[in-house]
């Protein structure tokens, strides 16, 4: 059994992962900026400072941290703390890897969907294929460069670009839970997403299976936002409206940040499937029923 460390192991993602690796009797240690459990370590990304007690006997690191891209409007000083929260903490895990001279069998790191660019094309986006040349390609693209320092070295990365993460509670779906679910925008748009029980179990696979390299975190079955709309609407028992939400208000209402919204692209997930990951949820039909009809 392994033994990892997690950074951002507090939020959405990083808690049903640490229960789902406990269970397959891994054990965790988590980076918090405000340690409270046993396995839980205090770090500072700001100071650049972190317990060394948390690297003890580290076999993986999952690098989860980062500002969430959706939660405030994207100003100037927003984007930077963005970019910033990804790429200084993976700094930061880099050299005191480097600095304790770890002997890490793999370093393995969020990154998002949005590296292809908010986008809306007819290309089904393969892992090869260039960074967007945008806010979201600009981040992704930092944010994955800092995770393959550690190439050098000598520790293998993974990457996961993953799609809108689908969970009961908090994430995308709590704010599109609207008493009356409607599309946005021209409602074409492309919505990559991933159940987040599909997601965790990639990181484990990634682990178990010692699979490294880039990977799209996304589900096969490919959704507009009407069809994902209309989805969403008969799972949760509300009624789906034809009339879409407009551009302008989210444009209003999120400035730049709209561009998430109302733009998108779809991604294939044959890579991560051809290194032998089984999707439990390859259908967004089922990933909801999951949710929310158990």
């Amino acid at each position: 059994m392994a033994k990892i460390l997690i950074s951002g192991g507090t939020g959405l993602v990083g808690t049903q992962l640490t229960k789902l690796l406990l269970e397959k009797e891994h054990s965790v240690n988590i980076l918090t900026r405000t340690p409270d459990a046993s396995n839980e370590y205090k770090w500072d990304i700001s100071k650049q400072t972190i317990d060394v007690d948390a690297f003890k006997d580290v076999d993986y690191i999952i690098h989860l941290a980062g500002a969430g891209i959706a939660d405030e409007r994207w100003s100037d000083k927003r984007k930077k703390v963005i970019i910033d929260s990804r790429v200084d903490s993976a700094n930061l895990l880099f050299n005191k890897v480097k600095e304790l001279n770890l002997p890490l069998k793999g370093f393995i790191s969020a990154s998002g969907s949005g590296y292809y660019g908010a986008i809306t094309s007819a290309k089904i986006f393969e892992e090869n294929d260039a960074a967007g040349n945008d806010f979201l390609g600009e981040v992704c693209e930092k944010w994955e460069a800092a995770a393959f320092q550690f190439e050098s070295i000598n520790i293998p990365v993974s990457i996961l670009r993953t799609g809108i993460v689908l969970s009961k509670t908090g994430g995308a779906l709590e704010k599109m839970k609207t008493p009356v679910i409607a599309a946005l925008g021209s409602g074409k748009q492309y919505m990559p997403w991933i159940h987040l029980d599909d997601l965790c179990q990639m990181y484990i696979h990634q682990i178990e299976e010692n699979v490294n390299g880039v990977f799209n975190a996304v589900a096969p079955e490919h959704h507009t936002s009407t069809t994902f709309s209309k989805e969403l609407a008969k799972s949760v028992s509300r009624p789906y409206v034809g009339i879409n939400v407009p551009s302008f208000i989210l444009k209003l209402a999120f400035g730049d940040m709209a561009k998430i919204l109302l733009e998108g692209s779809r991604l294939a997930s044959d890579k991560i499937r051809k290194h032998k990951f089984s999707f439990q949820f390859p259908e967004l039909a089922e990933a909801l029923d999951n949710l929310f009809k158990k």
